[in-house]
């Protein structure tokens, strides 16, 4: 894969999320978006505790694709420490967000995850939120998942949270099945589960009944995406 089809790539994926940015979808005063997220921050909580990434605060933190910083400040909330958890995103108004959000002693780097510019083993956990879905080209999928295994540390891990099934009405997306996160990340371990209601069904049903939006995401066909945090045997 050259270079130049690299950064049409990136140059794709930052038109993608530039299209995707307005309309409040992904706001928390969306009552959908707050459901989906609610769930997964209860999940991602049980999953790190029970692969033995619990407490943060001795992690060295890698956030790939970090946005506005919204998933590092949540772990520090939860006890990692600030200077010790890092971000990187190509968008660098998203990430002038994250810099004013967040605490003053977190890192953050505007920069592609087909370099990162940290030397190997510097991360004990890395944080992947919707990244691989964004990536069409399956040799560039791989090229961003070497970096990543790259950078981790013996025994680090990766959270893992992206699309398991594709929307045909976004050309931008490709979902990733568990056998590819598998081929991706050889010599990792761990379980990927199901979850979060199908987006267009949580935004109908959230603003009347998030009560309702918990009864149908027990159905493992209405649930989009996988959650799981893969660690390096």
């Amino acid at each position: 894969m050259q270079l130049g089809e690299a950064g049409r790539e990136a140059e794709r994926i930052k038109d993608a999320y530039a299209r995707r940015s307005g309309g409040g979808r992904y706001d928390w005063s969306n009552p959908a978006y707050a459901f989906a997220m609610h769930d997964v921050e209860r999940r991602l909580r049980t999953a790190l505790q029970r692969a033995g990434r619990w407490p943060l605060s001795g992690q060295r933190i890698l956030d790939v694709g970090c946005g506005s910083g919204g998933w590092m400040r949540r772990l520090i909330a939860w006890g990692a420490r600030p200077e010790r958890t890092t971000g990187i995103d190509l968008l660098a108004d998203r990430l002038r967000d994250a810099v004013r959000l967040s605490p003053g002693r977190t890192g953050f780097t505007c920069g592609s995850a087909l370099q990162l510019p940290y030397r190997d083993g510097t991360f004990d956990l890395l944080l992947q939120f919707t990244v691989f879905t964004s990536i069409l080209d399956l040799g560039l999928r791989q090229r961003v998942a070497r970096e990543m295994a790259r950078v981790l540390a013996p025994g680090g891990a990766i959270v893992w949270y992206d699309f398991r099934v594709g929307n045909p009405r976004n050309p931008d997306v490709r979902a990733v099945p568990a056998r590819e996160v598998r081929a991706l990340f050889p010599g990792f371990g761990g379980d990927l589960a199901s979850v979060t209601l199908a987006p267009p069904l949580a935004r109908a049903v959230a603003p009347w009944s998030t009560g309702l939006c918990a009864i149908l995401q027990l159905v493992p066909f209405l649930r989009t995406h996988y959650l799981g945090v893969l660690s390096r045997t």
